[in-house]
């Protein structure tokens, strides 16, 4: 498996734990029947829950494009020590993301965003060149 690769599986399981942490915070947030019900009507959470919920959103919408990022470097064979390095960096911005927004580091939030977005973008430019 090439580090690219490695790299998105362990994206994943940080999506799977982004996941965790959202749905511990909104249940405390919210009674059984809310948690347990179909959530017809939306629930409106607060402070950290809801940081974290929007935090794990936003890493739904970049694993997206980093997915397609790795899928060209690893599918054309052009896995190299830049793209590795890209690819751990965008790891890197996405675990340090999710404190950054669940606590409120601002500008720290936006500036950890653009670092793995700048990644994502740099992995993307390699597959093509």
């Amino acid at each position: 498996m090439t580090p690219e690769l490695t790299v998105l599986a362990l994206a994943a399981l940080l999506q799977v734990a982004q996941m965790c942490a959202y749905s511990v915070a909104a249940n405390m947030q919210v009674d059984a029947k809310t948690a347990f019900g179909p959530r017809d009507t939306p629930v409106q959470l607060s402070g950290v829950a809801a940081r974290l919920q929007r935090a794990m959103n936003n890493h739904f919408e970049g694993l997206v494009l980093f997915s397609i990022a790795v899928g060209i470097v690893a599918i054309s064979g052009q896995s190299t020590g830049f793209t590795a390095a890209c690819a751990w960096v965008y790891l890197g911005a996405r675990i340090a993301y999710v404190p950054a927004y669940a606590f409120g580091l601002s500008p720290w939030r936006s500036i950890i965003w653009m670092i793995g977005i700048a990644a994502t973008t740099a992995l993307l430019i390699a597959g093509l060149i």
